[in-house]
């Protein structure tokens, strides 16, 4: 059975498997050809579809190129100092505040002014009732004629004893006598006069007078009362000279008090220093300055003010506006400058800022052209055109 079985297979193709093979080739070139046939197709398409878009293309106009972002710039001028502003709060206060009152108790007959009324020195405020000084003043001047009468009979009695001693005619005891009655009426009429003086002195103390010229402030009596001596009237404000007082530390020096301000309700004065205390305050352990207000209009007294003084901080930098500082990464703060009309940023350092401007120094160049307004409306890298001198 081998032998049949290797006889069979080595036995050449029969007609059964012609046909098949004949099949599958002839499937294969149908097959090749249409695809053949589809890739010139799809080929052709794309070459005449993309003709014809360049040709559209071609026909549509070009868009208008965008006007360039107009930016305002201004340059970067380095400085090697700023000032920084110390303040120090103080109060104002008058040149001179006075408590008016009477050195004798009395009843207060005239008041010739109000809170409030401008005085001059020397013009009369008030003034208390003096019929009991004028009564003893006459009563004196009264006791000053008798005793004048009596010392003229005295001189008389004086002259005839010195007669008649001389003559040999009275002794030197009725001599002495007369001439002791004489000096008892003298001193009795200078004791008239001292009193006097004293009754003139306590009328002319029964009229207040303005020491200086001022405003009235604040009113303690309106008239009429019988005041204890001592007793407050009026408060006597002088308004000329408004003072400041402030307290320092131990580390302002007078040297640097030359050039300061105060700032009262928003208001800059300037202020010359007047004296500093040669004391410490034990609570603050702070020294205190009074200084003179030079102004025409004087801030009211007991506002809060504000002295003001600048110190020189040596750093290199140059002040931009506030709006023109922009927040990087990191917590770096950036600017942008304009390098051949592109837009670039640079970093900066804050030394010191005020409402307005800062002081920064950074990656930026002298001159530099800041873009000063309007950064919010620019980015880095961006090409810009730059207005000279323009908002």
């Amino acid at each position: 059975m081998l032998e049949a079985l290797t006889l069979r297979e080595v036995e050449p193709m029969s007609d059964v498997t012609k046909p098949s093979l004949f099949r599958r080739a002839v499937r294969w070139t149908v097959s090749t050809t249409l695809t053949l046939g589809v890739v010139a197709g799809a080929g052709a398409a794309v070459f005449f579809g993309s003709n014809m878009l360049a040709d559209r293309a071609e026909a549509i106009e070009p868009p208008v190129a965008a006007d360039l972002t107009k930016v305002s710039v201004s340059p970067l001028r380095m400085e090697t100092s700023y000032t920084v502003p110390r303040r120090f709060v103080g109060q104002v206060e008058s040149g001179a505040n006075v408590t008016l009152s009477f050195e004798l108790g009395g009843r207060l007959t005239q008041l010739f002014v109000e809170e409030g009324d401008r005085v001059t020195q020397g013009q009369e405020i008030a003034r208390l009732d003096v019929a009991l000084l004028e009564a003893e003043r006459n009563r004196l001047e009264a006791s000053r004629s008798a005793t004048a009468s009596q010392l003229e009979f005295a001189e008389t009695r004086v002259g005839r004893a010195e007669a008649l001693r001389e003559e040999g005619f009275a002794s030197q005891e009725a001599l002495d006598q007369a001439r002791t009655t004489r000096d008892e009426l003298l001193n009795r009429i200078a004791e008239t006069e001292a009193a006097l003086a004293s009754v003139q002195i306590n009328i002319e103390k029964s009229v207040l007078i303005a020491p200086f010229d001022g405003q009235v402030g604040a009113q303690s009596v309106d008239g009429g009362e019988t005041l204890a001596a001592g007793q407050a009237v009026l408060t006597l404000l002088e308004t000329s000279t408004p003072e400041v007082r402030v307290g320092l530390p131990l580390t302002v020096s007078p040297d640097m008090l030359e050039d300061a301000q105060v700032d009262v309700g928003g208001v800059l004065y300037p202020v010359t220093l007047s004296h500093m205390r040669p004391d410490i305050d034990p609570v603050t352990r702070t020294r205190t300055a009074l200084f003179t207000i030079k102004a025409e209009t004087a801030p009211l007294f007991g506002q809060t003010a504000t002295l003001v003084l600048q110190t020189q901080q040596v750093a290199e930098g140059a002040w931009v506006p506030m709006d023109a500082l922009r927040e990087g990464s990191g917590s770096i703060w950036t600017v942008l400058v304009v390098d051949d009309g592109i837009v670039r940023n640079a970093a900066v350092e804050v030394l010191h800022a005020e409402e307005t401007q800062v002081f920064v120094r950074g990656t930026f160049e002298e001159g530099a052209a800041l873009i000063d307004s309007g950064a919010h409306r620019v980015v880095p890298g961006q090409a810009v055109e730059v207005l000279n001198g323009e908002g």
